[in-house]
């Protein structure tokens, strides 16, 4: 994975949490990265969409990625650390989620397409 971003899980979790509650007829939700920026992305079943951006630290190429929230919630609720790392090599390829502060702590999320 030669993508990495740096986000704090307490603001990921929220918006995440959010979006998902907002557009529960879809479990999908869109992560689009850029320089320094992360938007999460949903549309419901009625057109609805909800989005947030996020700062973030990441200066690798552009990603737009779909991912099974409720997997994303999944990570975010049981890591205790607000500082995360979520490593992509491409749109098609698994996310590496990890973080410095516990040793030996991996997630893998598969994608999803949208």
């Amino acid at each position: 994975h030669h993508n990495q971003s740096s986000l704090n899980r307490s603001h990921e979790g929220h918006n995440l949490r959010r979006d998902a509650c907002g557009n529960v007829h879809n479990k999908i939700v869109e992560v689009i990265l850029s320089t320094d920026q992360l938007r999460i992305s949903s549309t419901n079943a009625e057109q609805e969409e909800a989005q947030e951006d996020l700062a973030v630290t990441y200066t690798g190429e552009p990603l737009d990625i779909g991912f099974n929230v409720q997997y994303l919630i999944d990570v975010l609720t049981n890591i205790k650390v607000a500082d995360i790392k979520l490593s992509l090599e491409d749109q098609n390829s698994s996310a590496l989620v990890s973080a410095d502060a516990i040793e030996n702590y991996r997630y893998v999320v598969m994608p999803m397409r949208i």
